[in-house]
């Protein structure tokens, strides 16, 4: 049994004023007395987006090749290629850029330095005094693409794949900042939670750093560029490529964004990580490690303690349950140190999946203090639970065997968008909680913080996952472009935000990614990402989705869990199937098993069938799985899809087949279904429309036929019945119409 136990946590950063009740020592308050403030500073933007790239600044990130041919309709699992290379100009913003990463790149002999010079310095848009005021008045989060118009045509800007909607341009976002002479000895921090893409920031026409990927959480330090007299201006410059996705990205700054102020000694960003051992029902081991940074430039001997308290069910902190001892160490100026500690909780409350076990969680309160003044107070709230996986009985969270129930999650919510709205998200976990599913995997892209909030406070499993591509290309100017410079920081930062979660149980670095066409070459890509992962977080498995590479390739044996795409129940296996081109795999999950004894196998994408609710087209297609082709499954005129859940993509297989599939292998841990909600982008097999037909729920959350076929495999509670079509067919009288019936009791 590969097995492992870990204690986790969600860090969260709050607005501290009058906490130190919670400790029994006396001290002295800071000069404003809150020694860690996490200001919203999404509302009050103003926003300019150029009409096209040409009328545009010239303030580059870097060169992207040209594209010569864009396929907009090809088949999801069609082939990666090789990347096009490109020679980088001398006028590109990128040198400038690339030390923001430096935090995460392990080896400081690789660190970027930074050139002379301050580009973008005399541009109008970065100025204090440019006059904005015919600019769009905007809050954040913002998706500038998706009030739309969808557009439409085989030549439209946007096509099909990526949703229809103009995300695509450069454009820039202003906000006056105002910080006075009672910060001046602090330090301040932007934190974006997430823009779309290749952000660039200016603070007072100094141009501070970005981040080129644009699902990834980042941090910039202003400190050295604020003006502590007065209003600031801040301007952030993004720009989202064209044929740089497979799915709808949205465009610009869709996630929230934050201003931090700290002491100048501090807990650093994402700096919490807690593990356990020797969990039981008695008791578990508590440790502890606090990353602290002194930005300061004097030396500092830091006091640290750590309380651990009871959340309740609205997350209000209750019993106090637990003191760890208090450490001291000397911090150098501008160096950064780790504190260690350990503690025993007795009887802890342990975190797991409903129904049959609650998501408990716990809270953390750790104080700095320096001469007996506090520093710093930094909120951890985290879930004690032991996860084991095993190759004959799947995922055993404390325990219990959990078979996994889960859906994948593109990003976007529907009508809203790429802008992240927490209760709109809330709404979708619900649906799917009602459904029967219990696991998540956010594909193929960090999601919202927010997001795995609710996972923890709601209970689902979830599969973290980063990188739709690495070295090698599925759409002109998506992440390989990028990939070289920026895959160690990104990973890292990815895992170093995530890993306090309890609901994150696995890491997927990778989805389809081409290298596993490329025997051991591919297979080194794999290993070193899944090292970097390890070095963060050697609590939980790594793995990377294959729906190409084989058992007796290389690939699958650089990475702790099996994660297979179709490859489970087949591709393109059967006789509806068999003139298709493309990928042509027989079920594998026996011969996967055989090869790796000892590893646990998951299906991370089963399924890819397609319907449009409440639409039901005749001839109805014979067996129980079957592509869509000319006159059976599917309308291409009018773009409609039949509901009766026989047909799939062309590389797909229907839920039925799948749950053959995985009774015939009781070993594998269980599905997560291509997908969970329909998303924009990707609209298989039409691609003059605009959102796929992938989702068991439909864009506005009503549920589909689907939903209730899935209901009622996975809700052995609930007694329920579902027939399909409906009764009134006035223009099939005398004519055989198939009905189905899903049910359980």
């Amino acid at each position: 049994m590969f097995k492992w136990i870990s204690f986790q946590f969600l860090s969260s950063i709050v607005i501290v004023v009058g906490l130190t009740f919670l400790f029994s020592c006396n001290s002295k308050k800071v000069e404003n007395n809150i020694p860690r403030e996490r200001i919203s500073i999404n509302n009050g933007w103003k926003f300019m987006k150029y009409s096209s790239e040409e009328e545009s600044d010239g303030l580059i990130y870097d060169l992207r090749p040209e594209i010569n041919e864009v396929n907009d309709t090809k088949e999801a699992d069609t082939k990666p290629t090789k990347a096009v290379q490109i020679v980088s100009a001398n006028n590109i913003l990128k040198p400038f850029i690339l030390p923001t990463a430096n935090t995460f790149i392990k080896d400081s002999t690789k660190h970027h330095a930074r050139p002379e010079g301050n580009p973008g310095m005399d541009f109008p848009f970065v100025q204090y005094d440019f006059d904005d005021s015919t600019w769009e008045n905007i809050n954040l989060p913002h998706d500038w693409a998706i009030e739309g118009p969808f557009l439409e045509g085989w030549n439209a800007e946007v096509g099909g794949g990526m949703g229809r909607l103009a995300s695509n341009g450069i454009a820039w976002y202003r906000k006056k900042l105002d910080l006075s002479n009672s910060d001046k000895d602090k330090s301040v921090f932007l934190d974006v939670d997430g823009a779309m893409s290749y952000a660039m920031v200016w603070l007072n026409g100094h141009l501070v750093g970005g981040w080129p990927y644009g699902y990834n959480s980042w941090r910039l330090d202003l400190t050295p560029y604020v003006h502590f007299n007065g209003e600031n201006q801040l301007a952030i410059r993004v720009d989202n490529p064209n044929h740089s996705s497979r799915w709808y990205p949205g465009g610009g700054i869709y996630r929230n964004v934050w201003l931090t102020k700290t002491n100048k000694v501090h807990v650093a960003h994402w700096g919490t990580y807690i593990t356990t051992n020797d969990i039981s029902e008695n008791s578990a081991n508590v440790n502890c490690s606090v990353s602290i940074d002194n930005n300061s430039k004097a030396d500092y001997n830091v006091d640290l303690v750590t309380q651990i308290f009871v959340l309740n069910e609205v997350g209000e902190m209750t019993e106090h349950v637990a003191t760890l001892p208090k450490t001291t160490l000397k911090i150098q100026a501008g160096k950064s140190e780790k504190a260690m500690a350990s503690t025993i909780i007795k009887n802890p409350l342990l975190w797991g999946p409903p129904p049959t076990q609650p998501p408990n969680l716990y809270k953390a309160v750790t104080r700095l203090q320096v001469d007996g003044k506090l520093m710093d107070t930094y909120e951890t709230t985290f879930g004690i639970r032991s996860i084991g996986f095993d190759a004959n009985r799947g995922v055993i969270v404390n325990g219990e065997p959990i078979k996994i129930k889960g859906v994948n999650q593109h990003h976007d919510l529907g009508a809203l968008g790429a802008a992240f709205n927490i209760r709109a998200a809330e709404r979708q976990l619900e649906i799917l909680k009602e459904l029967g599913c219990n696991a998540i995997r956010m594909a193929h892209n960090p999601p919202a913080p927010e997001l795995l909030d609710l996972t923890d406070k709601m209970g689902f499993l979830v599969i973290d996952e980063i990188f739709d591509s690495w070295e090698r290309k599925k759409t002109p100017h998506d992440f390989h472009l990028i990939f070289p410079d920026w895959y160690e920081a990104d990973a890292r930062s990815f895992v170093r935000r995530d890993k306090n979660h309890p609901s994150v149980i696995l890491w997927s670095f990778g989805n389809e990614v081409g290298e596993q066409y490329i025997g051991e070459e591919g297979a080194g890509v794999s290993k070193h990402l899944s090292e970097i992962i390890k070095d963060e977080d050697p609590s939980r498995p790594t793995t990377a989705s294959m729906n190409y590479a084989k058992p007796d390739m290389p690939f699958p044996a650089s990475m702790d869990v099996v994660s297979l795409n179709y490859q489970g129940e087949g591709i393109r296996d059967a006789p509806a199937y068999s003139h298709l081109e493309g990928i042509k795999t027989s079920p594998l999950y026996p011969a996967f098993h055989e090869k790796f004894p000892e590893k646990m196998i998951v299906s991370s994408e089963t399924a890819a069938a397609l319907s449009s609710r409440g639409t039901y087209l005749f001839p109805v297609a014979e067996g129980i799985s079957s592509p869509i082709s000319k006159g059976i499954g599917g309308d291409r005129e009018t773009g409609y899809v039949s509901a009766y859940e026989l047909y799939t993509a062309n590389f797909g297989s229907s839920a039925d087949k799948v749950f053959s599939s995985q009774d015939r292998h009781t070993f594998v841990a269980g599905e997560f279904v291509w997908a969970g909600w329909d998303y924009l982008g990707e609209p298989t097999p039409y691609y003059q429309s605009r959102s796929s037909y992938f989702g068991i729920i439909d864009l506005a959350g009503f549920k589909k036929d689907r939903y209730y076929l899935y209901q009622s495999r996975w809700r052995p509670d609930l007694p329920m019945i579902h027939i399909l079509p409906h009764w009134n067919w006035p223009d099939r009288i005398g004519k055989i119409t198939p009905h189905s019936c899903f049910h359980f009791w």
